[in-house]
């Protein structure tokens, strides 16, 4: 792990440290004037290599700088493990009755108009509260709490089929790239921290979520019309194959993805990693943990620094849209938990429309 940064972007602690052990003494961290409780530091959170509840802290206070860019000001979905990597485990979109006062929230909805009130990562303290409760996982919505309105991220997520490898995600990778490439959008990747990748695209505040999965959709389509052995839009699992499905859906209102440079609930801390893309032929996702993470940023700098600073149009895939849907296709089906949408097709798999 990171040596300690007593630095105020990256907070200070205070009192006793049990590192390894499953102390229930508390440690105290500051970040930026902010104290942040830190009870049983000791406890491991990830048993492979025994990284402990307060490794955790060390490491979002190491990548506190990228993981800000990314995922400041947005609203979280957290994935809490209170036993650590391996035990009892829920999603919580709402914040607990009793929190600190300094604390910021915004109201979330499900698709059927269920309200929560939603953690905002506002700072480092903000995602620290949510380690103590034992997160272990931020799944991040695409917009921020205050322009609830405009989603200003394209998210890629390329997900392998049964049969599928992660060289065939690579690959995928790759194809996805050079056609967004062609339309003028450069995309960034990230392992997701398992066995996919996602390619994120920072865009302009000028588009709303459905037009955002609108241009999710084109790019899976023509994806598949290009390379229809290795890549599929095709929603029923029945109809994929042995290819990488393009997640479309994951753009939709609503959805969260898993957030960059977020630790997953895995035993052994891997990490949902930003990479670059001359990386992207030999990197393996399995060393890429809370122990690893932190030296390659202090090395090399952070792969997603361009993304910020340049975001991008969506006008070059709704163009795509526009063109399928002038030649008569419909839209793509959406998931069951939402209300039907106009253009849509039966939201009945293909193998029981036919025996019906």
């Amino acid at each position: 792990m990171p040596d300690d940064d007593d630095s105020p972007e990256s907070g200070a602690a205070t009192g006793p440290r049990r590192r390894g052990a499953r102390g229930n003494d508390g440690v105290v961290v500051d970040v930026a004037g902010t104290q942040v409780n830190i009870s049983s530091p000791g406890k491991v959170f990830f048993p492979q290599h025994g990284e402990t509840k307060l490794d955790l802290v060390r490491y979002y206070q190491a990548v506190a700088t990228p993981l800000l860019a990314t995922l400041g000001g947005r609203p979280l979905l957290m994935e809490r493990h209170p036993n650590g990597a391996g035990g009892k485990s829920w999603f919580q979109k709402r914040v607990p009755s009793s929190v600190p006062d300094w604390l910021r929230t915004t109201v979330v909805a499900t698709p059927n108009g269920t309200t929560s009130d939603a953690l905002v990562a506002a700072d480092l303290a903000h995602v620290l509260w949510a380690v103590n409760l034992g997160c272990l996982g931020f799944h991040v919505w695409p917009y921020h709490a205050d322009a609830p309105q405009i989603t200003d991220e394209l998210r890629v997520d390329l997900d392998p089929s049964p049969g599928t490898t992660f060289a065939d995600v690579r690959h995928a990778a790759v194809l996805a790239r050079s056609l967004l490439r062609e339309l003028g959008i450069e995309a960034f990747v990230k392992t997701t921290g398992s066995r996919g990748l996602h390619l994120y695209v920072r865009l302009e505040p000028r588009w709303d979520s459905y037009q955002v999965r609108a241009g999710a959709v084109a790019l899976a389509r023509e994806l598949e019309r290009r390379h229809p052995e290795s890549v599929t839009a095709q929603w029923w699992k029945e109809e994929r194959g042995s290819r990488v499905f393009v997640d479309f859906n994951q753009n939709a209102p609503h959805k969260t993805v898993f957030g960059a440079w977020c630790v997953r609930p895995r035993v052994g801390g891997q990490v949902s990693a930003p990479i670059r893309w001359d990386e992207l032929p030999d990197i393996d996702p399995e060393r890429l943990t809370i122990a690893s993470v932190p030296a390659r940023l202090e090395a090399d700098g952070d792969p997603w620094q361009e993304m910020y600073e340049r975001p991008q149009s969506l006008e070059p895939l709704l163009e795509l849209s526009r063109r399928d849907m002038d030649s008569g296709l419909m839209d793509a089906p959406w998931p069951p938990v939402y209300p039907k949408q106009p253009n849509e097709p039966p939201r009945v798999a293909p193998s029981r429309a036919r025996r019906e």
